[in-house]
């Protein structure tokens, strides 16, 4: 996980016999390989620089991708509009040869600490798919024996920039075993741990809206809107609409303007630092277009005009999907 922090009360208690492991859940990558060339005469096997050596797909000796999938080292990036997964594991630390102590009735509980609710918020955690039936019911079962763990998966939508912890507490009862076997007496025992990552925008969004001559008596405007790719890595666009405010109806002038057509344009991929730019044309509608009585209410006090949201949905370079919305946005009247 990112940043750890400990509570100041957790270095005056005895050791705990359950301890807490946190990890980020994320999609594997295709490693990748470094092809040397011919160096038989330095004593270097071609096959050194190779992440999957194989003499069956010459191929892929030559490719910087391999088949072999590789889990991130790190924590890496978190990214508002995309779901932040991790799994919660409380593992039992107890030996198995000490029959003198048990641990049973282990909960997990997690919080998640955000810039709008810096007081946390409660999580949904589900079970790992180990502690399901066949029928998808989570067994009732938070007794784990000794060297096995209890996992609990968490996951949170990132829907805003900054500071974000995440504070998991863990309770369990610790139980003393007598000569015959028998528990002599037990105690619950709590502790918890604070994880602290940054959300980051993923997309920047610039726009500028202007308002167009009116074209048989019916008001046009135009939107505009640059997004920038400011990841890590490369996102591809799934789509990027407009949902007008009514009485307004929304019309693309991007590469679905023309999805009809058999070789149409593919959404684009934008790598690192790269811009695209979208536009929209807004007509109003008249009453006969289904157009309600709402036009006085899409003018704000300072006489602009509200035009709608901006909806988009992308896929990172590994296929985690995000998506991101946008406020009113508006235009001033002429």
């Amino acid at each position: 996980m990112a940043h750890h922090r400990s509570t100041p009360s957790e270095a005056l208690k005895m050791p705990h016999t359950v301890s807490l492991k946190v990890l980020r859940l994320s999609r594997p990558s295709l490693a990748t390989q470094y092809p040397l060339p011919n160096s038989e005469s330095l004593g270097i096997a071609r096959s050194a620089s190779l992440a999957y050596p194989s003499s069956n797909s010459p191929s892929i000796s030559q490719s910087i991708l391999s088949p072999v999938l590789n889990l991130p080292e790190a924590f890496g990036s978190a990214y508002v509009g995309e779901t932040f997964s991790c799994t919660l594991c409380a593992n039992n630390e107890l030996d198995p040869s000490d029959k003198t102590r048990s641990i049973s009735n282990i909960r997990i509980q997690g919080d998640m600490q955000t810039p709008s609710t810096p007081s946390g918020s409660p999580l949904d955690l589900t079970a790992s798919d180990d502690e399901k039936r066949g029928d998808g019911e989570t067994v009732i079962e938070s007794t784990p024996g000794p060297g096995e763990s209890l996992q609990r998966i968490l996951r949170f939508e990132l829907k805003e920039e900054g500071n974000h912890v995440l504070a998991v507490t863990v309770t369990y009862t610790e139980s003393t075993i007598a000569a015959d076997g028998k528990a002599a007496g037990g105690r619950v025992r709590t502790f918890r741990k604070l994880y602290q990552f940054v959300a980051q925008q993923l997309l920047s969004v610039r726009t500028k809206a202007g308002e167009l001559g009116p074209k048989d008596g019916v008001g046009r405007y135009l939107l505009e809107a640059q997004l920038e790719n400011l990841g890590e890595g490369a996102v591809a666009l799934e789509s990027v609409n407009l949902n007008p405010k009514a009485p307004l109806k929304s019309t693309s002038l991007n590469w679905d303007l023309h999805s009809y057509e058999a070789h149409s344009p593919t959404a684009p991929i934008l790598n690192p630092r790269d811009v695209v730019q979208v536009a929209f044309l807004l007509e109003e509608q008249s009453k006969s277009e289904g157009a309600t009585d709402g036009v006085e209410k899409s003018i704000t006090d300072d006489n602009r005009r509200v035009l709608g949201q901006l909806a988009i949905q992308w896929r990172g370079a590994l296929g985690d999907s995000g998506s991101l919305s946008t406020g009113w946005l508006t235009s001033r009247k002429r």
